[in-house]
C-alpha cells in the first residue's frame, strides 16, 4: 500500500487547492494503482508535533512519508512520486 498524506488546516486556501490537485491526480490513476493507495488528511491544529514541524509550509503532501511538495503542489511531481512508490 502507498500512503499519500495531505497536511494542512481548515480555512486554508492553499490547502483547498492542494486537496483539489490530489483529487485530480488520484482520479487519473489506473484502477490497480488507486486500489493500493491510502489517502489521509491531517490537520496541524490536531497534532502539536505536526504543527511544530510543518506550520510554515502547509499545505504539505507526503508519499510514504517522503516530502513531495509544500505550499503549491505540482501535479506532475505528485504523479511521479506515486509512480515511484509503486
Amino acid at each position: 500500500m502507498t500512503r499519500l498524506t495531505v497536511i494542512g488546516k481548515p480555512d486554508c486556501h492553499l490547502c483547498d487547492v492542494a486537496r483539489e490537485v490530489v483529487e485530480v491526480v488520484v482520479a487519473e490513476l489506473p484502477d490497480a494503482q488507486a486500489e493500493e493507495l491510502v489517502v489521509e488528511e491531517l490537520s496541524i491544529l490536531d497534532d502539536r508535533d505536526l504543527y511544530d514541524t510543518w506550520w510554515e509550509k502547509i499545505p504539505v503532501v507526503l508519499v510514504d512519508g517522503a516530502l513531495v511538495g509544500h505550499w503549491r503542489i505540482a501535479p506532475e511531481r505528485l504523479r511521479a512520486a506515486l509512480d515511484a512508490a509503486r
